[in-house]
């Protein structure tokens, strides 16, 4: 396709803005095993507050915790799992419009899987169990007594009919995995029995698949719950703030970290009449099924006594909170027949988009958050995020009743079918890839905005700083300051929500919200007991944290939107090289290949480190004098010079993913990894592939100097 100029580009988007595709060889992301060091903690000499201007008190006066519950309870009591419900689209733009945004729908034709039926059988020496899949319903709850409330399922999972002994294998992850065959477990024509946490879902039943196994059940457990528990004496929801022993974590089990989007549609927008793609690689061929604790227990206990014990394993986290031994298996006669039927179709969705133009063309900022889920609910995953997202909507109306516009175009999305695979953002930017490369700033995604008291930030490092000082601005519902509150640190992105599609493209992007911690009440992630009922009882009853994320997003909003010189400062970004560096160092080192030749890179670090002082030294000075021509400069190198860091060539097998620094690690889904294509090279003891990615790393991070220089 034919580029077109950015000052049409910013004619229409969607109609509106102008997201006319091109070709672009900015198409590729990168990744890093997991090191340990995947965070960065915020420099106390940067806690230092900054007076309110009047356009800051205004949007900070302009949230209310009542208007915001009420957007809760909207999203709330009705079902809207991808593809399922326009309605909830249609209302969002009508509030967008309401509230002076120009909107309208973009819709996908994309391949979604729905469930038919299923059903799980234990045979043993004890006679046959069958439990219900199902979560109980509770008077006091009323939408999980609702009809039309969504069976337990993974999205994607493989229709299939299986019968075997089955083998516990912890948290399914490839540690744990190596650690049986390593044992001499025998895996092959089993079925998989894990638990929740650690590595996505998908690559629980995908490490499975490729051990020879059949089938696959995962449970939560309690003992991932933190302090409140049954066990230590709290009750469980509804009348306590324990787990309640019916809940089911439902999800998807597609293979995310290769290829998220519509799985037909690799690399182009899913719109009517395109040529699609064979997806087969990108979903298990085995069935699996979600299943809560209570009915986990006969199935674990059944395997006590027989197989390796826990401590023969030895592996930190291999025994939970439940009634049994946590005994490897199988036991001879003992087995599971597994049944799970689904139909899959090619459906619409749609991403809810609204815009409020700014002054200068091609300089965008985008806020967004999902709106799908996998149950009637979803009070904290993600209509937390909704209703903030309505609420920052609400304020900035506000805002501009008293004159102000913004420099930069603010653009609000309401993205559809994250659950699944992050389709509806995937999907937009591949459909507008050209216009997002060249002109978006910054991508900020609030998720899950409310899910406890601790606060979270995960951002790229230019934002470091701004992500900081905005925390000092914005009042906690404990006293004080969230910054007050908060640990200070900084995580990096890896993947698992809908900033994936823009950190892997080379644009700045943020996560934030408030996640639940050890002693808050305890969060049904993907449950009916996510529950607007839940929320009020436990999750946040004032509805306080959520008016607290919204005023941290406006405030983080209006900064990039209307500042002179865009608040990012590009010195962090070289610490933290410098710090993923060191890391690779000892990676390198555990791995046995100190003899890789990493000079090369560690050259275009300190040549990064020099451009990025230099350019922020020249931002300060440019800002202090208002010049407006060298502010317009620095501007440019700033929202660009991450871009070629996303353009060396994709990660071998899962091209999606560009980022030479950072990307979700292929074995974890959606933990960060740090200097991927190296670091993964090297774990898998290809040292000439690593080395080809010493180059291809220090080629971009020599480019990304370039531009901060303005050599390009």
């Amino acid at each position: 396709m034919q580029r077109t100029s950015r000052l049409l580009l910013l004619v229409s988007l969607l109609g509106l803005l102008d997201f006319s595709n091109s070709c672009s060889h900015r198409e590729e992301l990168v990744k890093r095993e997991g090191n340990g060091h995947l965070a960065r903690r915020a420099e106390p000499a940067s806690y230092k507050p900054v007076p309110l201007n009047k356009y800051e008190k205004i949007l900070l006066s302009s949230f209310d915790n009542v208007t915001i519950e009420g957007w809760s309870s909207y999203y709330t009591h009705g079902q809207h799992l991808a593809g399922k419900n326009r309605s909830q689209a249609e209302w969002t733009r009508q509030k967008f419009e309401e509230y002076g945004f120009k909107a309208r729908l973009n819709s996908y034709d994309v391949l979604l899987s729905y469930p038919v039926k299923k059903s799980l059988t234990l045979h043993s020496s004890n006679g046959t169990y069958t439990p219900p899949l199902q979560e109980d319903s509770l008077e006091q709850d009323l939408t999980t007594m609702y009809e039309d409330r969504i069976p337990t399922f993974h999205g994607y999972s493989a229709t299939g009919q299986v019968s075997a002994e089955y083998v516990y294998v912890g948290l399914g992850g490839k540690d744990e995995f190596d650690r049986l065959k390593e044992l001499g477990v025998d895996l092959k024509g089993k079925i998989a029995l894990a638990k929740y946490g650690g590595p996505y879902r998908g690559i629980k039943i995908k490490n499975a698949q490729e051990s020879g196994m059949i089938g696959a059940v995962i449970f939560t457990d309690p003992g991932s719950d933190g302090n409140v528990t049954v066990a230590n004496g709290y009750l469980a929801y509804p009348d306590g703030p324990a787990r309640n022993p019916s809940s089911v974590q439902r999800g998807s089990v597609s293979f995310l970290s290769i290829n998220p989007g519509d799985p037909t549609t690799p690399g182009y927008a899913s719109l009517p009449g395109v040529e699609r793609q064979d997806a087969s690689n990108l979903f298990p061929r085995i069935p699996s099924l979600p299943i809560s604790y209570k009915e986990v227990e006969p199935i674990l206990q059944a395997l006590d006594g027989h197989g390796l014990s826990a401590a023969a394993v030895n592996i930190t986290g291999w025994k939970g909170g439940l009634n049994a031994e946590y005994n490897v298996g199988p036991v001879a006669g003992v087995k599971l027949d597994l049944m799970n039927e689904m139909y899959e179709e090619v459906t619409p969705i749609w991403d809810t988009i609204g815009v409020f133009n700014g002054t200068i063309q091609d300089e965008v900022i985008i806020i967004g958050n999902h709106r799908d889920a996998w149950i009637v609910g979803g009070a904290a995953d993600p209509n937390s995020g909704s209703a903030v997202l309505i609420e920052l909507a609400k304020a900035f109306s506000k805002l501009q009743k008293t004159g102000w516009k913004p420099k930069r175009t603010i653009v609000l999305a309401s993205w559809d079918a994250e659950e699944y695979s992050l389709i509806g953002s995937v999907e937009f930017f591949e459909q507008y890839s050209g216009w997002a490369r060249s002109s978006i700033v910054a991508y900020l995604n609030v998720d899950i905005a409310v899910s406890g008291s601790n606060f979270y930030i995960d951002v790229v490092p230019e934002l470091h700083a701004l992500a900081t000082s905005v925390a000092h601005k914005v009042a906690s519902p404990l006293g004080g300051t969230i910054a007050d509150h908060w640990s200070g640190e900084l995580g990096v992105l890896g993947s698992g929500s809908d900033f994936t599609a823009f950190v892997t493209n080379g644009i700045a992007s943020l996560d934030v919200g408030f996640t639940d911690g050890a002693n808050d009440a305890v969060y049904h992630y993907h449950s009916d007991y996510d529950s607007f009922h839940w929320m009020t009882t436990y999750g946040d009853p004032d509805w306080l944290y959520h008016k607290a994320m919204g005023q941290y997003l406006a405030l983080m909003a209006l900064e990039l939107a209307s500042a002179p010189l865009i608040p990012m400062t590009v010195t962090p970004f070289a610490e933290a090289l410098a710090e993923y560096h060191t890391d690779l160092q000892a990676h390198l080192t555990s791995h046995a290949a100190t003899a890789l030749n990493i000079h090369s890179l560690s050259a275009a670090i300190t040549s990064f480190g020099a451009a990025a002082r230099a350019l922020d030294a020249a931002a300060v000075r440019a800002n202090k004098r208002g010049d407006a021509k060298a502010i317009r400069r620095i501007n440019r190198r700033l929202q660009f010079f991450e871009r070629p860091l996303a353009e060396q060539g994709g990660l071998p097998g899962r091209e999606f993913f560009k980022h030479v620094v950072y990307c979700p690690g292929e074995y974890t889904g959606y933990t960060a990894v740090t200097f991927p294509g190296i670091t993964e090279a090297v774990t898998a003891g290809n040292l000439t592939r690593a080395q080809e990615w010493v180059v291809k790393t220090s080629r971009g991070l020599r480019q990304a100097a370039g531009v901060l220089r303005g050599e390009y």
